[in-house]
């Protein structure tokens, strides 16, 4: 086995999160009401549990042993980044996705159950992120926030999911842009996933965090992980061996929602993410409120986003 890298890092911003555009999305978009709302903490669980079915993201896990050595840095740092892709201006939408990708070139080494070499690059290993991202975020935001979308908003959803893929190594085409794609794409990739030692052990943590990690991130993993579980099929919960009765589900469904609801209050929601998740989500939270019209009032394309602001069109830019 050989790893090329202890712990990849997500650095937090220099700018603040929309001074030059809309970002790709805008205010109306559905994209900005899920990725806001605060079930989208439950769905971020969800998605960081099931990444472990991917062996090769397993191997990464386990190799670079950062949610181990500091699990509530991992998370917040993990959930600012889809809330720029989500919310920020495309400057910091590329420049944040840039600086992931670098660190996460060096995040190389041998996945144990195949001996095949992995990359946490991997395209076929960053559309499963993307895609379990997006769509638990938008499941959660389904059962236990304000219900589905309208037709029209989830057609546009999906859409606005294609585009967020173009900020990784994911190829668009690969990305399943309606629920009947992504239920094919699930199918798909079943056969595929699997669950290990390395596996059970990393979804069980971040379900279950040690109190010795903290005792808001040990209380906040244990508050929401029965709702996570409540929204998965029962082959995921089996395979993981996290399945509990489902008399659990339906006994913890209305006080959710209602936990939910509460959290319409923004300074109860800063709270949360800031208690649970970390000072970055926060503060990227904050400044999403507080923003005010950008200099641009537009939507962009991150093709043109990567034209103005990417490596490339900064001669001078660093590639670490």
């Amino acid at each position: 086995m050989t790893v090329q890298s202890t712990r990849p890092h997500f650095d937090a911003p220099a700018r603040t999160i929309r001074e030059v555009d809309y970002g790709f999305f805008g205010p109306d978009s559905p994209t900005w009401k899920v990725w806001t709302n605060a079930t989208a903490v439950i769905g971020f669980q969800r998605s960081v549990v099931l990444e472990h079915f991917d062996p090769a993201l397993t191997a990464a896990v386990a190799d670079v042993q950062g949610i181990y050595t500091d699990p509530r840095g991992r998370l917040d740092h993990t959930f600012a980044y889809f809330l720029i892709a989500a919310v920020a201006d495309s400057r910091m939408a590329i420049e944040a996705a840039e600086h992931l990708m670098t660190v996460h070139a060096q995040a190389t080494g041998v996945e144990p159950i195949t001996g095949k070499r992995y990359s946490a690059n991997n395209p076929a290993s960053q559309l499963w992120i993307h895609v379990t991202g997006w769509h638990s975020v938008l499941k959660c935001y389904e059962v236990f926030g304000p219900g589905p979308l309208s037709a029209e908003e989830e057609r546009r959803y999906w859409a606005e999911c294609v585009i967020a893929a173009e900020l990784q190594t994911c190829k668009p085409s690969d990305v399943p842009s309606s629920r009947a794609e992504v239920r094919d794409y699930f199918a798909e990739m079943r056969p595929k996933l699997c669950s290990s030692e390395r596996a059970h052990q990393a979804m069980h943590y971040l379900l279950h965090t040690p109190r010795d990690r903290g005792f808001k991130l040990w209380s906040g993993s244990r508050l929401v992980a029965p709702a996570a579980i409540a929204t998965l099929p029962q082959w995921m919960r089996t395979i993981g061996g996290f399945d509990h009765p489902g008399i659990v589900d339906l006994g913890y469904r209305i006080p959710m929602k209602v936990a939910i609801k509460a959290l319409g209050n923004e300074t109860a929601k800063q709270a949360v993410l800031g208690n649970f998740l970390g000072p970055m989500t926060a503060r990227l939270y904050r400044e999403h409120l507080d923003a005010g019209t950008p200099q641009h009032p537009v939507t962009v394309t991150p093709a043109e986003a990567k034209q103005r602001y990417g490596r490339a069109a900064r001669p001078n830019a660093s590639a670490s």
